[in-house]
């Protein structure tokens, strides 16, 4: 039985790898899957925040007054113009309120590119123990603000417009550092105008910080210490979408062009009035070396053909 199977010579495989290698097109890079998410930015801010040591007359004993006014965290939006709480043996055990306004508002947005918050205050008094007639500090207005955006510098600003009137004294604020306020018999307050902190991916602001100390020996209350803040607000810059991996577009891949002279339009085979075909055949060839890549296919088929035809000779004798 004749069999139509025989090796293919070296010189014929060479040949063929060639015409193959001329024919196939480029292989084009392509960019990996979509960009993934960053994690989201945080924000919050409160309206008040208070952190006092009340001491009693008749007891040997310190009660803490801890307490925060509309105090949000993103998402979220809080609205409320009173403040109250009970202390154990504290104006008789009767509420004591320890701010009133009439706006005191809050906000916080955070999503994966911006976070932001910001508080506000208006028309507010607020009030410690031992003092329910004289306030401690009075505002007009007060606002702070943090933006946390990607790819950006956080921004914190923080205001204080008005007067403003600590233990029933008009104060001027000064943005060199904390104004002190000292009242015979009643006590002393530091108040510190518009604090404001930033790093690269964080913002903090305060419209007002109080360092309190009074001893007013009212209503079975000694003494009064700690600290009050009005108007914060703090964010967190998000992490932002991941850049994109797709590869840049080469810039020297340029559109061809036709040679010709002529006024005709360019559709159909693209070549231009006035033009031949044989000039544009040559603008779009793979450059100056292909002349030589096609001989050298040739050559190479060439020796393919007589090695195959030499073997074919060999077996047929």
């Amino acid at each position: 039985m004749n069999s139509n199977t025989f090796r293919m010579p070296a010189a014929v495989l060479l040949a063929t790898g060639a015409v193959a290698l001329l024919t196939a097109p480029p292989a084009l890079a392509t960019g990996g899957g979509g960009a993934g998410a960053g994690g989201e930015g945080k924000a919050g801010a409160v309206v008040l925040r208070a952190g006092l040591d009340v001491g009693l007359l008749n007891k040997t004993v310190h009660v803490p007054l801890k307490a925060t006014l509309n105090e949000v965290s993103a998402p979220a939006t809080a609205e409320k113009t009173a403040l109250t709480v009970t202390l154990d043996g504290v104006e008789g055990n009767k509420p004591v309120s320890v701010l009133r306004a009439d706006v005191a508002t809050s906000k916080a947005t955070a999503d994966k590119n911006r976070a932001e918050a910001e508080a506000n205050l208006a028309k507010a008094s607020v009030h410690v123990p031992g003092l329910p007639l004289l306030s401690l500090v009075e505002v007009e207005k007060v606002t702070s603000k943090a933006v946390c955006e990607a790819g950006k510098k956080p921004v914190a600003s923080a205001n204080v417009l008005g007067k403003v009137t600590a233990l029933g004294k008009k104060v001027t604020l000064s943005a060199g550092g904390p104004t002190k306020l000292e009242v015979p018999g009643v006590g002393v307050v530091n108040l510190e105008l518009s604090d404001t902190q930033t790093t690269s991916t964080t913002a903090a602001a305060a419209a007002l910080r109080l360092k309190v100390s009074v001893n007013p020996l009212n209503l079975n209350v000694a003494q009064v210490d700690g600290e009050i803040v009005l108007a914060e607000a703090h964010c967190e810059t998000p992490a932002g979408p991941a850049p994109s991996s797709a590869p840049p577009v080469n810039p020297d891949v340029k559109p061809q062009a036709g040679t010709g002279t002529g006024t005709g339009s360019g559709s159909g085979s693209g070549i231009a009035s006035g033009g031949t075909a044989d000039a544009n055949l040559a603008e779009t060839g793979g450059g100056s070396l292909t002349p030589y890549v096609a001989g050298g296919a040739l050559f190479l088929l060439g020796i393919g053909g007589v090695a195959l035809l030499v073997t074919r000779r060999g077996r047929a004798s």
